[in-house]
């Protein structure tokens, strides 16, 4: 599940108070994940069978607005690999 963390029509605390009410438990809490360039390109958490992630400036149409933290959404997911944390970023250099 993801939000763009400027999305007015769904707002990332709607979406928190929905997952929150799903009462799954917390397998990792919420972190910032990090863009190809090292940024913060949002936070995420993941529960027991979801995932939530946010992305830093986006808005409804999060691959509108941030088309290159949309793909690394995309690659996660369909790797079933959490999102990227700065850690992971500095392996690769």
């Amino acid at each position: 599940m993801f939000n763009g963390d400027t999305d007015a029509v769904i707002p990332v605390t709607s979406t928190r108070y929905s997952i929150d009410a799903l009462k799954l438990p917390t397998v990792t809490s919420w972190h910032a994940w990090y863009d190809h360039d090292g940024e913060v390109g949002g936070w995420s958490q993941g529960y027991k069978g979801l995932n939530f992630v946010t992305v830093r400036g986006a808005g409804h149409e999060v691959p509108l607005h941030r088309p290159s933290q949309a793909l690394m959404l995309i690659k996660s997911f369909s790797a079933r690999s959490p999102m990227p944390m700065l850690s992971d970023l500095r392996s690769d250099i």
